[in-house]
């Protein structure tokens, strides 16, 4: 390293910094090469990714034999494969509204925990009127973050001001930058020149939290004369449309990547959001080591997030883990992207 670099550790646990031989580095998509205790052994696309244990592993050898991952999207069959023990178990259970049943039933283990996952109201901050603060800051004081978990997620989730998880120590409350205050929304945007409001268009990709949680944004908006037409996407279609060109005023989906609020300094990212001074504080971030140094700039950049309102910062999306009591060592929160299998064994 020529220079310092706070986040090295951090940087070198993602997948990105794996170090790949050139052979296998075209195949590694279809046909992954790996030195962690379990081995890629089929992938059957759409329906499972099967695993064996890896006898060459160089670490304690895992109780799992093998291992398979069920690929179910629809919430109704998620449950149904639970309730029939065709999946043993759902590390990030898809359907919130059925968490009672499954907790009232003694055969499955259910854990709450806390995600990476900052779900937010997206705005397109180049497109008008959203480029105008006033119009931003308006819908921040349009949105209901409780009504939002307590309706669309059925109470697992909590409420962020700005794009950063409540459980990291460098967390800063922000909620109450701007406070649920319709009044003061409709104020806004008559100061914006739109005193009946405007329409506009809100793309929601599949995930529960993104269809039921942008029904209820769209009443609460339409309370403020924002009438918002929805129009669901699949996920091919919200890649293409709104993450790659950028066609969309609003949509909702939650950023699972730890640690992402550098994302805010890249001009071409799909919400579009500059600020020179934010970009200065997270270079500042990049190349500080010092703990103490290093909150205290994460704490400033969170603050310019939710004073520029750049999206409607919902909920942190919760972790809802149901699986059969048996199995022990499923991990209750998601510090990464990923289904750590290592620690888990059956317990029969």
């Amino acid at each position: 390293l020529n220079t310092p670099t706070g986040n090295f550790l951090f940087n070198m646990g993602w997948g990105d910094a794996v170090i790949v031989d050139s052979a296998s580095a075209n195949s590694n998509k279809s046909k992954p090469v790996g030195t962690g205790p379990f081995i890629f052994k089929r992938w059957v696309k759409g329906d499972r990714i099967e695993l064996g244990q890896n006898t060459n592993y160089w670490g304690e050898k895992p109780a799992l034999k093998s291992a398979t991952f069920k690929i179910i999207p629809d919430p109704a069959a998620a449950v149904a494969a639970l309730m029939a023990g065709d999946a043993d178990a759902f590390a990030n259970f898809p359907a919130p509204e059925m968490a009672a049943q499954f907790q009232s039933d003694s055969r499955f283990t259910v854990k709450v925990g806390s995600t990476e996952g900052e779900t937010i109201l997206s705005t397109n901050n180049l497109q008008k009127p959203f480029d105008d603060l006033r119009v931003r800051q308006a819908i921040a004081h349009a949105i209901n973050s409780q009504e939002i978990i307590d309706g669309a997620m059925f109470g697992f989730g909590t409420p962020i001001g700005t794009h950063f998880a409540p459980h990291h120590a460098a967390y800063v409350d922000l909620t109450g930058t701007y406070p649920h205050d319709p009044g003061k929304a409709k104020q806004l945007l008559t100061e914006a020149g739109f005193p009946n409001g405007f329409k506009a268009t809100i793309k929601l990709p599949p995930p529960s939290y993104a269809r039921r949680g942008g029904e209820i944004v769209a009443a609460q908006l339409a309370k403020v004369g924002i009438k918002l037409e929805i129009i669901p996407v699949q996920w091919a279609q919200w890649l293409d449309q709104v993450f790659k060109n950028k066609d969309f005023d609003l949509t909702i989906v939650s950023h699972t990547e730890p640690m992402d609020i550098g994302i805010y300094t890249r001009p071409k990212y799909y919400f579009q959001y500059r600020n020179a001074g934010f970009n200065a504080i997270i270079d500042d971030l990049n190349v500080t080591a010092d703990p103490k140094k290093r909150y205290a700039l994460m704490g400033a950049a969170q603050a310019i997030l939710a004073k520029d309102a750049v999206n409607g910062f919902l909920f942190q999306l919760a972790k809802l883990g149901i699986w059969n009591k048996n199995i022990i060592g499923l991990w209750e929160n998601s510090p990464v992207q990923a289904n750590d299998l290592t620690g888990v064994s059956w317990n029969n």
